[in-house]
């Protein structure tokens, strides 16, 4: 039996195979794209829900507060014990940055797609513009408070067991003395290779709670302007998720950190101070009349249109 090659044949063999390629395409469009809507939607109605808006500062508390107790479980050897972590060097140095491109890029998509005005775009992005104001305050604050408060030190071994047994000052295992040295401020001291003590707050802590809780503010309208009638597109949705995610991982770091570094109480009142700034902002401030002396709250977009 001889096969014999036929052109029209092979073409129609190409495009039966093209239209199948792209019936399999689209098919994985629309799944992606309903597992997409299915996400956002419930999740939406989650974070939107009164009793979570109302109550999430609440939790956050407790976690900050109670977090410490989880060291007593959690391994020395683990890979979040080390501070050179990939999440660590990545994320929580530039925690700020990260929230202002996802929950900014969120906040100024949303705001125009349901008003079509660049001023009202602008003015509830705003809102991330005056926390990193006031963030870059916290840490000027709280630096300067640090440096007024503590004091540089200098180990030394006691002077009577080094006159005793000279020999045994390096394997000696009694606690050294602390020798006060006139270094100015806490970098300068850390960076001669001495010891700083002083009342301290964490501004990983402070940080991590505050982006948690702006983001709670500023991710849970999506829900009710969904509501509005306008369906939000598929860019806007991914965002969303974006955001929600990137609050998910503020919370695991700060368990990490609370777990692997406990630094009692310096953590809580870190914590403490990042809760007064969204307090401040969103609780006070934001819930003013908008105008010109206020940037009004992100429940402020359902009446944009």
């Amino acid at each position: 039996m001889h096969w014999k090659y036929c052109p029209e044949q092979t073409k129609m063999d190409h495009c039966g195979l093209k239209e199948i390629l792209y019936k399999i395409h689209n098919s994985a469009n629309k799944l992606l794209h309903s597992a997409l809507v299915l996400f956002t939607d419930l999740t939406a109605g989650i974070l939107g829900h009164l009793l979570f808006r109302r109550h999430f500062h609440c939790l956050l508390s407790v976690l900050v507060l109670f977090g410490p107790v989880l060291s007593l479980w959690v391994s020395k050897y683990s890979i979040f014990g080390n501070k050179n972590h990939y999440l660590y060097r990545v994320f929580l140095h530039s925690c700020w940055g990260w929230t202002c491109i996802l929950c900014g890029s969120f906040v100024f998509l949303l705001s125009y797609c349901i008003s079509n005005s660049l001023v009202h775009s602008v003015r509830h992005l705003s809102r991330l513009a005056v926390t990193g104001t006031l963030w870059t305050l916290f840490r000027r604050l709280l630096s300067f408070l640090v440096d007024a408060s503590g004091s540089c030190f200098e180990p030394l071994k006691s002077t009577t067991e080094v006159c005793r047994n000279p020999g045994e000052l390096l394997d000696s295992d009694t606690s050294p003395l602390l020798l006060l040295r006139e270094e100015k401020g806490k970098a300068a001291c850390l960076k001669a290779g001495l010891q700083w003590q002083g009342c301290e707050a964490s501004d990983e802590i402070l940080i991590l709670s505050l982006c948690c809780l702006i983001l709670v503010e500023e991710i849970a309208v999506f829900g009710p302007c969904m509501a509005l009638g306008k369906p939000p597109g598929a860019p806007l949705r991914i965002l969303f998720m974006l955001c929600v995610l990137l609050m998910s991982l503020w919370i695991f770091l700060i368990l990490c950190l609370l777990a692997h570094f406990p630094q009692f109480p310096s953590q809580l009142v870190g914590g403490a101070l990042g809760y007064l700034g969204w307090k401040g902002l969103y609780k006070s401030w934001y819930v003013l009349k908008p105008g010109w002396c206020c940037l009004g709250r992100p429940r402020a977009l359902h009446s944009d249109n």
